[in-house]
């Protein structure tokens, strides 16, 4: 396994989203408050910056040209050769309490994602699925949710609210991928890290960005811990695959919260960083198939 290094310098007061866009070979992320989006390629070339009209934090690919963007308001359709920038559905629109968070497009084409406080007021948010309908609730009272993957067969679906430092399997209907029974306690963190965003691997194992612990851990389809990446910096935020064969892992980080003292200790803070694995391939991520015609 590679040591971690820097592919792309940005210094995101919260990256989010990391997105490995299949068709274009790019690296999409954004930094949630600043308002911005970003693309790169796999060893960070071409990298470029696009404001955005309000805060986005996640995607899933649509076709070569446009990805699903949620956002503070709602769902957009985003041309990444253009400016175009289309709402198709609101998401908490009347609620200026929350925003958009972690999420990402399962087997079926549906995408989830989850929304929170800006405040972090507690059990504010929700986690939404999105299919042809748009967006249904699937579970509310959550603070601040994160960790939305799937594995590669379709069967469970893993998802955290981070204050309470668990990850959580839950069942999906391997005939639609609809939530069936309750979530289980996948991996128990409570004493020990803060789990942010994961992303799933080929073999089922759940890769999971860790605040303020400086690492990410992938942990077994039984929940053992695997293996432990370090990073030279305090707050992941969340790792996704890509590269030609999917074995490089990207993680974006923040810099949110940080004093000028931690900072100056860790200049890499924003930056996104990538990890190559020679013994680990990454699943591809699912394209949302449910956008309007358009």
């Amino acid at each position: 396994m590679g040591r971690p290094r820097v592919i792309a310098p940005t210094r995101c007061r919260l990256g989010e989203g990391p997105l490995w866009h299949p068709e274009r070979g790019e690296l999409i992320w954004f930094d949630i408050p600043e308002r911005a989006m970003f693309q790169c390629g796999a060893e960070g070339e071409n990298l470029r910056r696009r404001a955005l009209p309000e805060a986005f934090s996640a995607a899933a690919w649509i076709d070569r040209r446009r990805i699903l963007a949620a956002s503070q308001s709602g769902l957009w359709r985003l041309d990444l050769d253009g400016e175009a920038c289309e709402r198709l559905w609101p998401l908490e629109a009347d609620d200026p309490v929350t925003r958009a968070n972690d999420g990402r497009a399962d087997p079926w084409g549906n995408f989830w994602i989850g929304t929170m406080g800006w405040k972090f007021e507690r059990g504010a948010g929700a986690i939404w699925r999105v299919g042809a309908e748009g967006p249904r609730l699937w579970r509310k009272g959550v603070t601040v949710p994160n960790s939305i993957c799937f594995s590669p067969d379709g069967r469970a679906a893993y998802w955290t609210d981070t204050v309470e430092q668990i990850i959580w399997r839950q069942p999906l209907d391997p005939a639609d991928g609809a939530p069936r029974g309750e979530s289980e306690v996948f991996v128990d963190l409570r004493g020990k890290a803060w789990p942010d965003g994961s992303v799933c691997d080929a073999e089922g194992h759940v890769w999971n960005a860790q605040w303020d612990a400086w690492r990410v851990v992938r942990y077994a389809p039984d929940g053992r811990e695997e293996r432990v990446v370090e990073l030279p910096i305090q707050r992941p935020t969340c790792p996704a695959f890509g590269g030609a064969d999917l074995r490089r892992l990207f993680v974006v980080s923040a810099r949110a919260g940080l004093s000028e003292a931690q900072l100056a200790a860790q200049p890499d803070a924003g930056a996104v960083f990538a990890i190559d694995l020679e013994d680990v391939r990454g699943a591809p991520e699912a394209r949302f198939l449910h956008a309007p015609r358009g």
